[in-house]
């Protein structure tokens, strides 16, 4: 009876196993690789027809026109070459399914988090991680949510054991949710629908600079008693990390940067920007790029223009700033719709390349890894990948070959494995 017993545990934990497994890691890449005659969207604005690209040990070593090919080739005839996608500001890895709670890691305990670090709790095995790569996104800011100051981020790859191998940049930057002056009523409480005036408005700007303040003179001072959260906000003040505040009324944007500048916080990124468009001289003034919510979405009050969510990238963009296209509030499934949202600005007259870049050289300055990523250039790493068509329309991304820092990456999913099991079973195979 017993052996029986051990032999059902056997099973299970098997098909357990199998249930959770990840596609195994790409190996290093141990032969040089040639990708001929394809159209290189580089990245930064550019087109290369009839390219060839060279990459060994990682790295792009030749790309241009009338170069002779080594190594392994990979005839890309008619084919597009382009950067890995990144998604920044995202929970990917933190959180698999938002209604079992068990793997809901995205949030902690508190206000005022910064210490809280999202690298440590990323989950290389993720489903979802693993579903980015299909349509491209191979690179991703793995982002804590919840609370005033949400925590610390960090920057990955999608084809790791654990989250050593994976980081990109680790703590890169704290991520700070600005208060809002309007919040939306609590109509079954008896308050009008729609927004309304947030009261308590001063009292959280308050919060947020007292706590501010009292990390920075943490910082100037050998302290008695170390301070978990005072200490992980270093960074900010000495410009070794970047501060990402999230805003998107014109009153809270303003005030956001002005209290921030004020205490010698330079080094930030506007994330959501909703009426950044009402001010992008201010913007530029102080130097701030966007991380702008995604674009498949509705206007956020009444009398917005009803294609301001759709334009708002361009908008930003022909003002001079540097834009990139973040998730916003949508679900971590949705990241994979990340070249669509971009393609969505191309339908709203910006030149594909620029839509490009906001998804790839423009994301890679704005993070600070623009000096290995975003851009397809000599020296940088070989995150790549071929597609059959134009990988911002959902019709022509259909990815054929990826590359993570030049290791050749399966695009087997669970998802597409369910795929074929089901086209057949309907098929009548």
């Amino acid at each position: 009876m017993r052996k029986l017993i051990h032999i059902i545990c056997l099973v299970f934990l098997s098909v357990s196993v199998e249930l959770t497994a990840q596609q195994t890691p790409g190996k290093k890449q141990t032969e040089t690789t040639s990708i001929t005659n394809a159209i290189a969207h580089i990245g930064d604005g550019s087109v290369i027809e009839e390219c060839t690209l060279i990459f060994e040990n990682g790295k792009i070593t030749h790309i241009g026109q009338n170069i002779t090919p080594i190594g392994k080739i990979i005839n890309a005839s008619g084919k597009r070459v382009y950067p890995g996608f990144i998604a920044p500001s995202k929970e990917l890895g933190l959180i698999e399914v938002n209604a079992v709670r068990a793997s809901n890691d995205k949030d902690e305990v508190g206000d005022f988090i910064p210490h809280v670090r999202s690298l440590i709790a990323y989950n290389t095995e993720s489903k979802v991680v693993e579903s980015m790569r299909p349509n491209g996104v191979l690179l991703g800011q793995i982002t804590p949510k919840g609370g005033r100051i949400s925590g610390t981020s960090s920057i990955v790859q999608f084809d790791a054991w654990n989250w050593e191998d994976a980081t990109i940049k680790a703590d890169d930057g704290v991520h700070l949710n600005w208060p809002t002056k309007y919040r939306k009523g609590n109509w079954w409480m008896g308050e009008p629908k729609g927004f309304i005036p947030n009261k308590k408005y001063q009292q959280q700007l308050n919060e947020v600079v007292s706590f501010l303040r009292n990390a920075k003179a943490y910082g100037k001072n050998i302290p008695k008693e170390e301070n978990l959260a005072f200490l992980a906000m270093q960074g900010i003040f000495n410009n070794t990390q970047k501060l990402y505040v999230y805003a998107n009324g014109e009153r809270e944007i303003i005030d956001a940067i002005s209290v921030l500048k004020a205490n010698d916080i330079n080094d930030l990124v506007l994330v959501g920007g909703y009426e950044a468009y009402k001010i992008t001289p201010f913007l530029k003034e102080h130097n701030v790029p966007v991380l702008v919510q995604f674009t498949h979405s509705l206007p956020a009050k009444d009398d917005d223009d009803y294609d301001l969510p759709y334009k708002l990238p361009k908008l930003l963009v022909d003002a001079g700033l540097l834009v990139g296209i973040q998730n916003g509030s949508a679900s971590n499934f949705q990241t994979r719709n990340l070249p669509f949202y971009a393609g969505q600005v191309v339908g709203q007259g910006l030149d594909k390349e620029k839509a490009l870049q906001l998804i790839t050289g423009n994301t890679a300055q704005i993070l600070g890894i623009n000096d290995m990523y975003g851009t397809l250039t000599v020296g940088k790493s070989a995150t790549l990948f071929i597609s059959e068509g134009d990988a911002l329309d959902m019709r022509g991304n259909q990815l054929t070959h990826v590359f993570i820092d030049g290791r050749t990456i399966s695009l087997e999913t669970h998802q597409t494995e369910l795929w074929k099991r089901y086209m057949n079973k309907y098929n009548g195979k």
